[in-house]
């Protein structure tokens, strides 16, 4: 198997990171912490960074600040939210769940959802990207 690598940028310049390979090792709580001192985190209300990335799924890490709000969307896939700091409000239009670190909700593909951050918060998605070939 071919390692897949994101390189840095002027925006995230901690370096390269291993995107796919055989196995990956993630420390969310490093990264965590990388992205809350980007300047996305720090003049917005919000800022992510993709861990993983393979053949029909993706993970991603998002930290949202007090009150900032991911407006109602569909993700083409089954997705699942784990909260790992904070608390946020995940809602779709027929069900409301507030999350706290530990806890995590799945939803099914095309289904309107929204999520709030109640405090300062970090939560892994995960998503399942059908016909995603190209990573």
């Amino acid at each position: 198997m071919e390692e897949k690598r994101n390189d840095s940028t002027s925006l995230r310049p901690e370096g390269e990171r291993l995107l796919d390979a055989e196995l990956v090792s993630i420390d969310l709580y490093d990264l965590n912490e990388q992205i809350q001192r980007e300047t996305a985190w720090l003049e917005g209300d919000r800022t992510a960074i993709t861990v993983f990335k393979t053949d029909g799924m993706r993970i991603v890490l998002i930290a949202l600040h007090a009150g900032a709000e991911m407006k109602p969307h569909t993700a083409p896939g089954v997705i699942s939210v784990q909260v790992l700091k904070g608390k946020i409000n995940f809602a779709t239009d027929q069900h409301n769940e507030d999350l706290e670190p530990g806890q995590m909700i799945t939803l099914h593909k095309r289904i309107s959802h929204r999520v709030k951050a109640y405090e300062d918060s970090s939560f892994l998605l995960t998503m399942a990207t059908p016909g995603d070939t190209d990573h």
